[in-house]
């Protein structure tokens, strides 16, 4: 069981909703991911007008929880302000925290960053940071109210795979009890299982699946995945070895004459 914010679950996958062929499939996909969580952009819903209550409406009836997401925002006072709003907008006091320090990576402004989360902490949100896999940066970011972390694996939509295993394993290493999500950069399923067999409690998703020639079908092998690295991590896996190691034992095998 997943506990994000004393709110348990029971997927490990989490989906975001843009960039759909259509609002069919997208429910279609969501629903085939078993997902508990979407993510929805304020500024789609703002920008929509009368499409974005029709959004809105088929959001609300997918019955997942709504954690609504302060993307394109490049400054603190822009992303606390989106932030306010989408309280307001979607009646809850999640928000996946962004703010974008660079527009070719997305990479995010760290500084900003935790300082935005520090006031909506205080204003009693509960803050889902988009962040990097720094550990100084993650250590900043409990310290001021976070209670879970979203450390990116790639740049947002690269479909990269994780860049930086050893960086993630630290991070994962050094905060044990910490729910992490990891956000950004995954492009395939085995991906998701990779990150997941490291120890991270979730992946957040949405261009590998909402640009795939199936959608629908790449949400079930997504879940899937999530859910083999989950079990490959509990279940103990073996570790890499330099040297091989006979799978049948040698002392007390059979010795035929000749």
């Amino acid at each position: 069981m997943l506990r994000l914010y004393k709110t348990e679950l029971s997927s490990r996958l989490l989906l975001g909703t843009a960039q759909y062929p259509s609002p069919a499939i997208l429910a279609d996909s969501i629903k085939a991911s078993g997902t508990e969580i979407i993510t929805v952009s304020l500024r789609r819903e703002m920008a929509g007008r009368k499409s974005g209550d029709r959004f809105w409406s088929l959001v609300r009836s997918l019955g997942t929880h709504i954690l609504p997401n302060t993307a394109g925002c490049h400054t603190l006072k822009e992303a606390v302000l989106t932030a306010q709003m989408a309280r307001d907008v979607f009646a809850t006091d999640w928000i996946k925290l962004e703010v974008i320090g660079n527009h070719d990576t997305l990479q995010p402004d760290v500084f900003a960053l935790v300082e935005a989360a520090r006031i909506l902490s205080d204003d009693g949100f509960k803050v889902f940071p988009y962040t990097t896999d720094d550990l100084v940066v993650a250590e900043r970011l409990l310290d001021v109210g976070c209670e879970v972390l979203m450390p990116w694996c790639a740049p947002i939509g690269s479909a990269l795979g994780p860049l930086n295993l050893y960086a993630l394993r630290s991070l994962r290493g050094h905060f044990p009890e910490v729910p992490m999500i990891i956000d950004a950069g995954l492009g395939r399923p085995s991906h998701a299982a990779m990150v997941m067999e490291l120890g991270f409690d979730a992946v957040l998703l949405n261009t590998a699946v909402a640009k795939a020639a199936d959608p629908v079908a790449m949400a079930g092998a997504f879940a899937l995945a999530t859910q083999a690295g989950r079990a490959a991590y509990r279940a103990g896996m073996l570790e890499p070895r330099d040297v091989a190691v006979p799978s049948t034992p040698v002392i007390g095998k059979a010795v035929f004459a000749q």
